[in-house]
């Protein structure tokens, strides 16, 4: 697959060819739900919880006689229907992560890489190394290649120089690409990589490692 790959100042850009996994049809993409939907139900901490009512404090005296006030007939004021009640059926802390089959998230990873690489969101840089380290160069740098929208950039590994340059950015993410995930891919308007960080990331998705 031909990808567009720049130059380390983005000045130049040619087409070289990658050993992209290349897939026919709809293979893989369900394997791309599950896996989005685990890494973003792992990512919730569940801790959210609400007090029935007989964990409200208060409300064991009964509020007035059953009968005789003309008013509805009321037991404790921590019923759920009165305000500074318990909730019925309310969330309480619960787990909500998910396992994937290793299998799947290979599958996954594979397919949403060949997705984007095809829909031209995919742009190979010979290397993050700008002249100075400065997020106003690395800023030039990044608006030449993606001028708008959310921007991943991956490298194995980040220069210290790039990092720095890189890390006040907006709309820029930085990530390794021996960290990168199903998610990642998915998430950005662009995705840039350095040559030798797709290198890996192009073994790793031919290789079955999620």
């Amino acid at each position: 697959m031909k990808l567009k790959l720049f130059t380390p100042d983005a000045t130049k850009s040619s087409e070289k060819d990658f050993n992209v996994p290349t897939f026919e049809g709809n293979k893989g993409l369900q394997a791309v739900k599950e896996v989005v939907v685990a890494h973003r139900a792992n990512a919730r901490l569940g801790t959210h919880s609400t007090k029935t009512r007989g964990e409200v404090r208060g409300g064991g005296k009964k509020p007035w006689n059953q009968k005789g006030t003309g008013r509805a007939r009321a037991g404790s004021i921590r019923s759920p229907l009165w305000v500074g009640g318990g909730v019925v059926f309310g969330p309480k802390p619960r787990d909500y992560s998910k396992k994937i089959n290793g299998k799947v998230k290979a599958l996954a990873f594979s397919r949403a890489l060949f997705d984007r690489a095809s829909a031209g969101d995919v742009s190979v840089i010979e290397a993050f190394a700008p002249k100075e380290a400065k997020t106003k160069v690395m800023n030039q740098v990044i608006d030449r290649i993606a001028p708008v929208g959310r921007v991943l950039i991956v490298d194995e590994p980040f220069s210290s120089e790039a990092a720095r340059a890189a890390r006040n950015l907006d709309r820029v993410t930085l990530q390794e690409a021996s960290k990168l995930n199903t998610l990642d891919l998915c998430t950005y308007t662009k995705i840039v990589m350095s040559s030798k960080a797709l290198e890996k990331i192009i073994a790793r998705a031919n290789g079955g490692q999620s």
